[in-house]
């Protein structure tokens, strides 16, 4: 193994040079993912679309980067991880540009899935962080901010978005997504250092076209299962079903491909151990319990006039949405800073716990009150996505393999998407079977059923090792 660094780590200006490179390039990979929420009504008007197709181009964005994530960082240890960074942003770009020209509905898709290449940004810069920066209490606090801002841009994307798309069109929005990306991709090439620690080793680009195929069939698997909720189908059940098959297959074969390989991208050794598949439980379980709830069930539910509030859309992301997004933003580096003091695994069980306080606050206290509502989404803000989030984020950099560390943080990447998927799967598939009972009990039995798998991924946590080397000792 070897490590190249093109110059002394001094020559780029220091760490917060570096640090605000990679928050440039983590905020231009943000807003692509949230930016364009409140502009989706618009862009289907102005595209002569309707809204089903529209939501089709956000669901291959985010498919196509979860894929994206599972290979870029381990290429980037062999080529370099400033070009692969500096390629994805300026690709991001290019996406950025056809979305912005797209004359109609199939060129967006074509501009998103390009965008798609931006998914590992945020690992790729925890990567690239951890190898410049020694000290544990410094890294964490940092870390904590990057991870921060990847929750969102303390609200402030959602606004601009609906601002210019009011006032300027949905095609604004791109044109500002390209500036950004350009700024972030000058930004990573000019402020830091080169590191290629697998550096002469070959490309496993067998097993990345396996584990492609069964995350990328197991996801369009969960989409189609989702749309099973809604409206039941034949065909799409049908579909669901091939998909899991081919997902199921692939994976076989990955697995095969991986014990026979001389340079495996993954070797079966590590998927063995606690530290990897004990993460990447509890960051599936915890996404599956918590994602949908803050970002469908809860807005909806405030938004209904029986037996919500019948509060507006607007009103519902100033209350709800914006202080989860700003409380995350600013107890991030807060929580990062603790990590290498306390511990990793001990701070991600103090937001696992306050995540679940949170769910009980909502489901006991909030579906009658408004402002109790309020506040558990504000508790869910801290311990959810300025905690737990941030911790789950952070093990998947400090446990991966030290011969290998850009394969964790990949894998854990795509169990974020993963949890995300069948968090919209099975809560509003828990609100539809259970609409019999009245849309009261339907709510609470959908907040339940997240209280019970987030419980199950407290458990999990559990079993997440102590990632010794990035803690300090007393």
């Amino acid at each position: 193994m070897s490590t190249t660094s093109t110059r002394p780590a001094t020559a780029t200006g220091g760490t917060t040079a570096l640090l605000f490179a990679l928050l440039a390039a983590c905020i231009a990979f943000q807003l692509n993912a949230s930016m364009l929420s409140p502009a989706l009504v618009t862009m289907g008007e102005e595209l002569h679309t309707d809204q089903a197709a529209i939501g089709l181009s956000q669901t291959w964005f985010f498919t196509t980067a979860a894929l994206f994530s599972l290979f870029l960082p381990r290429l980037s240890d062999i080529v370099g991880r400033k070009r692969i960074l500096v390629i994805m942003l300026v690709l991001t770009a290019v996406g950025s540009v056809v979305a912005a020209l797209a004359p109609n509905i199939g060129w967006l898709f074509a501009g998103r899935i390009i965008q798609g290449i931006s998914g590992p940004t945020v690992p790729m810069c925890l990567i690239m962080l951890r190898s410049a920066v020694t000290d544990q209490r410094r890294y964490g606090t940092m870390m904590g901010l990057i991870l921060a801002v990847n929750g969102g841009v303390a609200g402030v994307d959602s606004f601009l978005g609906g601002y210019l798309a009011e006032n300027f069109g949905f095609r604004s929005i791109f044109w500002f997504m390209v500036v950004l990306a350009v700024l972030a991709a000058a930004a990573v090439w000019w402020k830091t250092d080169e590191t290629k620690p697998r550096a002469g080793t070959t490309m496993d680009w067998r097993g990345v076209v396996f584990i492609v195929i069964a995350v990328g069939a197991l996801l369009t698997a969960l989409n189609e299962g989702a749309a099973l909720v809604g409206a039941y189908s034949t065909s799409t059940l049908v579909l669901a079903l091939v998909l899991l098959v081919v997902a199921i297959a692939a994976f076989a074969a990955f697995w095969a491909t991986e014990k026979r390989t001389s340079e495996p991208m993954v070797e079966i050794a590590h998927l063995r151990q606690r530290s990897t598949w004990a993460p990447l439980l509890t960051t599936i379980l915890t996404m599956t319990g918590i994602f949908a709830v803050i970002n469908g069930i809860v807005p909806a539910y405030v938004q209904a006039a029986a037996p919500g509030f019948g509060v507006g859309p607007t009103e519902t992301a100033l209350l709800i949405l914006t202080p989860y997004a700003l409380l995350g933003w600013i107890f991030g580096p807060v929580s990062g800073r603790l990590a290498p003091v306390l511990g990793y695994t001990r701070v991600l069980r103090i937001g696992m716990i306050g995540s679940v306080v949170a769910l009980l606050a909502i489901l006991f206290l909030g579906m009658d009150n408004l402002p109790l509502m309020v506040a558990g989404t504000a508790l869910l803000g801290i311990m959810y996505a300025g905690t737990a989030n941030i911790m789950l984020n952070g093990l998947g950099v400090v446990l991966s393999p030290p011969g290998n560390p850009g394969f964790l943080p990949g894998m854990n990447a795509g169990a974020f998407n993963l949890g995300a998927g069948l968090s919209f799967l099975v809560l509003p598939a828990v609100l539809v079977g259970t609409a019999s009972l009245g849309a009261s009990a339907s709510y609470t039995a959908v907040i339940v059923t997240g209280l019970v798998i987030t419980l199950a991924a407290l458990a999990a946590s559990l079993l997440i090792p102590k990632p010794v080397d990035a803690e300090v000792t007393a």
